[in-house]
């Protein structure tokens, strides 16, 4: 059974670029629009692996989510990439300190996204 990630962005060509280079390393995906739509996922989809978010979108920002994420217990261990444009060390620090396991800058390698995927799912 392959790893079920989901990604989170507000932007369709970038969800759907994260999902493309994810499921050619045999991953399955599924994608939210935004905080809020993922978290609706989450509870109706069991068995997400990894969580890869953006921080700037609509209705909830990743940080509000990934906050609301590790309050849940039970996805207080999901592993979460926070992929943003947002990449001031002021960001970085508030995305990891709010639980993130890894802060990447947009625009990234996909060759380095998917390493650091597999990194985090053993």
């Amino acid at each position: 059974m392959s790893k079920h990630i989901l990604v989170v962005d507000d932007s369709k060509t970038v969800r759907n670029l994260i999902a493309f280079i994810i499921k050619k390393e045999g991953f399955q995906v599924t994608t939210a629009e935004d905080g809020l739509d993922a978290l609706e996922k989450l509870y109706s989809i069991s068995g997400i692996d990894l969580i890869i978010s953006d921080v700037n979108m609509p209705r909830m920002d990743g940080f509000t989510f990934i906050k609301n994420l590790r309050e849940q217990e039970m996805f207080r261990d999901t592993p979460v990439v926070i992929l943003s444009t947002e990449g001031r060390d002021s960001d970085i620090q508030q995305g990891l300190g709010l639980g993130a396991n890894l802060y990447m800058v947009k625009p990234a390698q996909p060759d380095k996204l998917v390493k650091n995927v597999k990194m985090l799912l053993g």
